[in-house]
């Protein structure tokens, strides 16, 4: 057992808490407020476990002086102040690589369901319609084109699944980078030249709303919206409204503002499909999540180093 005590905040997967408890003196914080951990043992805590959901916020971190990891379950790290970090001269670590299939395939099924409205024809066939008349026609995929915003780990895996079912892939990110695939630097233009757009870019700030009425007038009344990544990257009321009034022909969501709320106006629609967040949800990758966070805060208090550092801290 490591003589370390670390701080689990919000919600973390059982048998990853019950291995931190077994190897660390773990103190449980559901909350995010400062106040809620004690003095005695605020003063001790050289660990926060946490998942990548979960806001961490300034005022609870200032409170901890003897703190140096913050370990991260997820590959997604929004809630966490990294420019403090940085000026504290924390470590952040997060679980990227392990769920990058995973989150790849929901990516592609997305698509599938929703450009050939899978949904929709499931419900035609349980409702009996299909005894009294035919299915309406649907959209085919090969030949159309997929821009991806974001061409990181998980956006590089959705463009080789979506390029192995014929689709053209186009791309757009922070720089140009050496790949098959031509780049689009303007998320406008690559809306206007993309039948999916798909979104697979980081959360946080910088990314807030990077997906606005804009980007979905270009995308345009035959295009769809495939979003993997954070419901902070799409404005959420402009997405209601482009999908309200046809100004786009279809959705597919994994991801929303305000999880696990989804807006009525979407529950209502018949053209969005809705996932609850299971982009990593296997048992396969939320054990190899589980095993990585924990690896992070075991690397780092047994050699002074972390597996996976986050890039922003690099």
């Amino acid at each position: 057992m490591h003589d370390v005590d670390i701080l689990i905040t919000g919600s973390v997967p059982q048998p990853l808490r019950d291995a931190l408890h077994a190897d660390y003196r773990c103190h449980d914080h559901a909350g995010g407020d400062a106040g809620g951990v004690p003095d005695e043992a605020a003063a001790r805590i050289r660990a926060v476990v946490q998942g990548g959901w979960t806001v961490t916020p300034p005022a609870l971190l200032d409170r901890l002086p003897a703190l140096e990891l913050i370990s991260v379950f997820g590959v997604g790290y929004d809630g966490v102040p990294v420019d403090y970090c940085r000026r504290r001269g924390l470590r952040v670590t997060h679980t990227p690589d392990v769920l990058t299939d995973d989150v790849a395939d929901i990516g592609l099924a997305l698509i599938l369901m929703s450009v050939r409205e899978l949904v929709r024809l499931d419900r035609f066939v349980r409702d009996g319609r299909w005894l009294a008349a035919s299915p309406s026609l649907t959209t085919r995929i090969a030949g159309r084109t997929a821009g991806i915003l974001g061409l990181g780990r998980i956006g590089t895996a959705i463009a080789h699944r979506v390029e192995a079912i014929g689709m053209n892939v186009v791309w757009t990110g922070r720089k140009p980078r050496d790949v098959a695939w031509r780049y689009v630097p303007e998320l406008v233009e690559l809306a206007r030249e993309s039948d999916v757009l798909v979104v697979a870019c980081p959360g946080g700030p910088a990314t807030r709303h990077l997906v606005d009425a804009k980007v979905l007038a270009a995308l345009g009344p035959e295009g769809t919206l495939v979003n993997i990544a954070r419901g902070s990257i799409v404005d959420e009321e402009a997405l209601v409204r482009a999908l309200g009034d046809r100004t786009i022909r279809a959705a597919g969501l994994d991801v929303y503002t305000d999880e696990p709320r989804v807006p009525q106006a979407l529950l209502e629609m018949d053209n969005v499909v809705l996932l609850p967040h299971v982009g990593s949800a296997t048992r396969e990758t939320r054990k190899a999540m589980a095993d990585l966070c924990k690896a992070n805060a075991d690397a780092w208090f047994e050699s002074g180093r972390v597996l996976t550092l986050v890039a922003e801290l690099r």
